[in-house]
């Protein structure tokens, strides 16, 4: 388990780097779900994010150091250009549309196509909901984006940038499983080499194990399929 998603010793060695991607339409909160989970911050004058911009926090997994470079970028159509650059060697993504504004949850399977397009096959995938602090204005049903995550062999959450709220949980949710993954990975290239098989993990793809590990129905995450 990760502990407690703290940001870690600065002086510790870093045993691994993982790039997560921000993707989906302007102004859906990608920024301040970014500045909520790398300095615990929100601006409600918040201006959009041109070009790209990333961040990055270290938190421990399982007695490892873990730094979490999070890349972000403007949801316009005109800075799509960036794409093959930014999805190079990312290796989890956050998928992220805005409860009020059904049209960015209606763009959402372009937005997963151009990544899967992109970015390796294997990467870990979370859509989010945010704005959860808006329930009033909600135009997407929870039960909308749950069915779609589980028909996509997405992990799903809702999230508010704005209280904080379940921010941790996505981006551990992503971590955790990364990590996980990489240890899998690791283990059986050892058994190999145990048994006088040398395996080089370079240039290997990541595969994602059987069923992901059930999250705590509360804080509305589906796990992949």
């Amino acid at each position: 388990m990760a502990s407690g998603g703290g940001y870690g010793d600065p002086s510790q060695k870093t045993d691994y780097v993982f790039k997560v991607v921000l993707i989906g339409d302007s102004a859906v909160g990608k920024s301040q779900i970014l500045a909520r989970y790398a300095r615990n911050e929100f601006s409600l004058d918040s201006k959009a994010t041109i070009g790209v911009e990333f961040q990055t926090r270290t938190l421990v997994i399982e007695h490892k150091s873990v730094k979490a470079q999070i890349w972000d970028t403007a949801g316009q159509e005109r800075y799509r250009a960036v794409t093959s650059a930014y999805y190079r060697g990312a290796v989890g993504a956050m998928l992220v549309y805005d409860i009020t504004k059904r049209q960015t949850f209606d763009h959402i399977p372009r937005w997963l196509e151009e990544l899967r397009g992109h970015a390796d096959k294997n990467i870990v995938i979370i859509l989010i909901g945010n704005k959860s602090d808006l329930e009033n204005q909600r135009e997407v049903p929870t039960e909308d984006a749950k069915e779609f995550a589980q028909k996509e062999g997405l992990f799903f959450l809702e999230t508010s940038a704005l209280e904080a709220t379940n921010v941790e949980t996505a981006f551990l949710t992503v971590l955790t499983e990364i990590f996980n993954i990489v240890n899998k990975k690791n283990l059986v290239a050892g058994e190999n080499q145990g048994n006088g098989n040398p395996t080089s993990l370079a240039g290997k793809k990541i595969l994602i194990p059987g069923p992901a590990q059930e999250i705590p129905a509360k804080s509305n995450v589906c796990c992949r399929s």
